[in-house]
């Protein structure tokens, strides 16, 4: 089966949204009986579950239609939100003592929207969701999806883009972290999203696996023709022994005031043959997942040294997490090891010379949250720090709070403040800048429905 992944140019955006606008229009030629329109904030949940983790799982959706052969719903995300990015000077010093430009932001954006068409075909057994996902700030709309058999609880295969899962973060939880996007550390060390096959279930009572073989470390921008023969293979495990569960999707915050306490202990893996996935003759790479501690993008030309450019790179991810939920308190940390090594590297011999074989990164979050008034408003506190191979030890604070209007997660009001030191993360995606020295206030709002 061929899975296709593209990326459109932002006028391409206009077509797609039109074809969504022509299925809903069709609602209306259907058989009345057919018809089911469902308030996704007060029905109960009674659509299939997808088993898909990450940013590709749809949230409960309005019912359009629904037999024993077939099924069709509709899941829609959006989120708006202002940023504000403050550094003393603007400028920092990488690992090798040059200065680099931090070009901060305020600015008020429509950042990302998700649109999904999901349900089940000849029996509920066989899954398919089909996701448009645009980024306002980055220019991107995607076009993408995958097909699942829910053979039984303890065995789901499928197909179709999915996480390298590499942490806790990439196995369910999104939409629903403290605010709209990862901490720094998660955001630094995570691998990304690929084309693959996965496993998962429920292996034994309360303890579950997801296994993925993927295309590469990050697929979303790249092309069939940039990808090598190198897959990438990602394992992720988890026991949840007091309860079996940890809330919605795993989600950040007891949103659901546990009065039993809830735990959830896991690891997971990533090891990957990874590719700067363009010529060297190109000084930015097309693969801008892996980054330096510094922020640099690790196969950027002169990331490691002076006109030195690193052509490949094993990737090799281990995160073990715990947490833990009890009455409106929900207290969780992940601990992370990584490793860059075994470099094919191109450039003058001096500089050649002189990079490392090898880079190991370690690092942790810590997070906690309280439901101050319950289904209404959260508060909490995290922050992660960086030991790094190049002494940098990025760290930030972060605080915040959530408030639910409707009394629900599917729309939350959200104020998040960064203090940040020497950041490692860096992306107009999210919140954080290579380098940056000072504070970042996010005010957002987002739903899922």
């Amino acid at each position: 089966m061929k899975i296709l992944s593209i990326q459109f140019q932002h006028n391409k955006s206009i077509y797609y949204l039109s074809i969504f606008i022509f299925f809903l229009s069709t609602i209306s030629i259907l058989p009345q009986d057919a018809v089911i329109i469902e308030d996704t904030l007060s029905t109960t949940d009674d659509v299939f579950e997808n088993t898909t983790a990450g940013e590709f799982t749809p949230g409960k959706g309005f019912t359009v239609f629904k037999s024993g052969l077939a099924s069709l719903n509709f899941s829609v995300y959006g989120l708006a939100r202002y940023i504000n990015q403050i550094d003393d000077d603007n400028k920092f010093l990488d690992h090798l003592d040059r200065e680099k430009t931090i070009d901060t932001r305020q600015d008020i954006m429509w950042h990302r929207t998700f649109l999904w068409a999901s349900g089940h075909f000849l029996t509920p057994k066989l899954r398919y969701t089909i996701s448009i996902w645009g980024l306002v700030s980055t220019n991107q709309t995607l076009v993408f999806g995958n097909l699942q058999y829910a053979l039984m609880r303890q065995v789901n295969f499928g197909v179709g883009i999915g996480p390298n899962l590499g942490c806790r973060s990439m196995t369910g939880p999104w939409p629903y972290f403290l605010s709209s996007d990862r901490l720094m550390a998660e955001e630094f060390f995570r691998a990304g999203f690929t084309s693959g096959f996965w496993v998962n279930g429920e292996a034994l009572p309360n303890f579950y696996y997801y296994i993925m073989i993927g295309n590469n470390l990050s697929q979303l921008g790249t092309t069939v023709s940039q990808l090598t023969k190198d897959l990438s293979t990602s394992a992720s495990i988890w026991w949840m022994p007091t309860t079996g569960e940890f809330g919605n999707r795993g989600a950040y915050g007891d949103f659901e005031i546990h009065e039993k306490v809830a735990t959830r202990f896991g690891a997971s893996f990533v090891h990957a043959r990874d590719d700067r996935q363009n010529s060297v003759s190109e000084p930015s790479p097309n693969n801008t997942q892996v980054k330096i501690s510094d922020g640099l993008l690790f196969y950027e030309t002169g990331a490691l040294a002076n006109g030195v450019t690193v052509k490949k790179a094993n990737f090799d991810l281990l995160a073990i997490d715990a947490g833990i939920k009890h009455k409106g308190w929900h207290l969780q940390a992940e601990y992370f090891f990584r490793r860059l090594s075994k470099f094919d590297a191109l450039g003058p011999s001096p500089e050649l010379e002189s990079i490392p074989t090898s880079i190991s990164d370690n690092g942790f979050y810590a997070l906690v949250s309280y439901e101050a008034i319950p289904k209404a408003l959260q508060v909490y506190t995290a922050t992660s720090y960086v030991f790094d191979e190049f002494k940098r030890n990025p760290w930030e604070l972060v605080g915040g709070m959530s408030y639910y209007p409707s009394g629900t997660r599917s729309w939350r009001l959200n104020l998040h403040a960064i203090y940040m030191e020497n950041s490692a993360a860096s992306g107009s995606f999210g919140f954080y800048l290579a380098g940056i020295k000072g504070m970042s206030l996010v005010l957002g709002t987002d739903f899922l429905l």
